[in-house]
């Protein structure tokens, strides 16, 4: 399977750069490049990429803006992944409230890059554990007065557990050994939670388990 990505940066050094990385692989194609936000809409219903690769800043309309319309626009069947830097760390939690499923700084290396490509288009979220910790929770926890768009009610005791666990950064493996269960049990209990509650991805459930109040600012991550 070869992995359609497009690139979308208002910066041509760095759109060149990206694109030109990507290409060398047999696994993914640079199908087209955008300089703006409203650029990248089009060109995603246009091309119908697998991964949108987002500059969290661009002219005409943000990458956020344009993650949550390619996003919506596609039924979730294209990714997006942002790019951000150590100083937009204020826009991680509405990144991943509009559908971005990952986020990659602009000085990654080459390999950190086509991880990030490799790990969203799999359908996967790339939220690493410090993310979910010194991120995710300060601005949920700035939030909490926002009405909740769901309900956890649903949910069997042992459901509502590994939520958390997956909002406290843990991976399969580590709330396997936490509960005492096996991997496959695990897989099961998360493909249950997130068909009934309609979660895409493990972003979307770390969301969910902080503004529920399941998960508190602060708390320990292991």
């Amino acid at each position: 399977m070869v992995i359609r990505v497009l690139v979308a940066d208002d910066q041509a050094v760095v759109r060149t750069a990206f694109s030109g990385l990507l290409n060398t692989q047999d696994d993914i194609d640079v199908v087209g490049e955008a300089e703006d936000g409203e650029q990248a809409v089009h060109r995603a219903a246009e091309l119908r990429p697998d991964v949108a690769l987002l500059d969290i800043r661009m002219p005409r309309l943000g990458g956020i803006d344009a993650a949550r319309e390619i996003v919506a626009a596609s039924n979730g069947a294209t990714r997006a992944l942002m790019l951000t830097t150590f100083g937009l760390d204020e826009y991680v939690y509405d990144a991943l409230s509009a559908g971005a499923s990952g986020f990659l700084l602009k000085d990654a290396t080459f390999p950190e890059l086509l991880h990030a490509v490799r790990v969203v288009a799999g359908g996967r979220a790339l939220l690493a554990p410090e993310i979910t910790g010194r991120l995710i929770a300060e601005f949920a926890r700035q939030r909490v007065g926002t009405p909740p768009p769901r309900s956890v009610d649903g949910l069997t005791t042992r459901e509502a557990e590994v939520l958390v666990l997956i909002a406290r950064g843990l991976s399969n493996a580590d709330i396997a050994e936490r509960l005492t269960i096996t991997d496959h049990t695990v897989k099961t209990h998360i493909n249950r939670l997130f068909a009934k509650m309609g979660l895409r991805d493990r972003a979307q459930a770390v969301i969910l388990a902080y503004e529920r109040g399941l998960v508190v600012a602060g708390t320990q991550t292991r």
